[in-house]
């Protein structure tokens, strides 16, 4: 989804794919990102405008992403778990006795006290309408130690003596106080990647924007019936998803031209922003009126001839989820050993 800045509630669709079973999501996201980026194109040819940049949550896996994106020119940032660990890189001091120095450099604990090591970077907004004081730190050249497992578990082991080295940027945003004027009970931390350093106050604003997404899934559930049609293969779901996004488009065209049919109880919009996609959902029958319509009126029709004689109904087929396969397989393995 395209995110727009300010305080909206709207995002525009690009591209929609379903995970097949078994698959990686890392690589399924890093081969989305890449496709996106090949139908965009470079439209913007200036040299002085930044690379794209793909905002993600904390399920993905940001290391194992910013490897699998790997030549290309884009920037991803990634909201990343506070009980992580990372390492700057720069050798350590030497270890008394036998045995080989730290390769991996000096220890960063993102659960630790970060405050007593000096950021690279370091940007503080003195006063926000909504977050109050709000301070970006930026720690540059980090790593973690990966593991075989996952995402590297699937490249090939002879291709690395040792597994990779995957460097990126680790972001600190600490704020005053919530949207609700409670005091933040955590720290809010980042990853960023890319061909040039991040611009500390567009990753901040640029992440929070992210969750503009969650009302458009919402509305797609609730107003456009995403999760209320019963379908029975997934190549019909898939279709019904793109349906949704273009009746979505249409939503987003026609915010200019529905007016407010706002209930009494209702917020007044405010003035120079947009409709909600709701409001403009709700007012998007009169939208024909003003525009009117090229089509006929609709002919009357009998009813259908009904059920083939013999006909019968069958049951729909059944696909299960990542989960419910593996406790299927053990179940079957439980069986064959009890009757071996």
């Amino acid at each position: 989804m395209g995110l727009e800045w300010g305080s909206s509630s709207w995002t525009r669709p690009l591209d929609a794919i379903r995970l097949p079973e078994g698959s990686c999501p890392v690589v399924s996201t890093a081969d989305q990102i890449r496709d996106l980026v090949r139908r965009i194109g470079r439209r913007e040819e200036s040299a002085a405008r930044p690379a794209p940049l793909f905002i993600l949550d904390q399920g993905y896996a940001a290391a194992a992403l910013t490897h699998a994106l790997d030549g290309l020119e884009v920037q991803t940032l990634v909201r990343i778990s506070g009980d992580r660990v990372y390492y700057d890189g720069r050798p350590g001091p030497r270890k008394p006795g036998p045995g080989r120095d730290g390769v991996h450099g000096n220890r960063f604990e993102l659960a630790g006290e970060v405050n007593l090591r000096r950021p690279d970077q370091l940007m503080i907004v003195p006063d926000t309408d909504k977050y109050g004081r709000v301070e970006v730190r930026a720690w540059r050249r980090m790593h973690q130690k990966v593991q075989r497992v996952g995402y590297f578990a699937r490249l090939d082991a002879e291709l690395f003596t040792r597994l990779p080295v995957i460097e990126g940027t680790v972001i600190e945003v600490r704020v005053e106080r919530l949207l609700d004027g409670r005091n933040p009970h955590r720290t809010m931390w980042l990853w960023h990647s890319g061909p040039h350093a991040p611009d500390l106050d567009v990753c901040w604003r640029a992440y929070l924007r992210r969750f503009d997404m969650e009302h458009t899934f919402k509305l797609m559930k609730s107003q456009l019936g995403w999760t209320a049609a019963r379908l029975r293969h997934p190549e019909q779901v898939v279709r019904w998803t793109w349906l949704l996004i273009a009746a979505y488009t249409q939503l987003h065209l026609a915010r200019d031209l529905t007016i407010d049919l706002r209930r009494p109880w209702e917020r007044r919009p405010r003035p120079g922003k947009p409709l909600t996609p709701f409001r403009v959902r709700r007012a998007f029958r009169h939208v024909r009126d003003r525009l009117g319509s090229p089509a006929r009126l609709p002919k009357t029709a009998h009813p259908g001839p009904g059920r083939p004689p013999g006909g019968k109904n069958t049951p729909a087929p059944r696909h299960l989820l990542g989960s419910e396969i593996r406790k299927t397989d053990k179940v079957a393995n439980r069986r064959g050993k009890k009757k071996g």
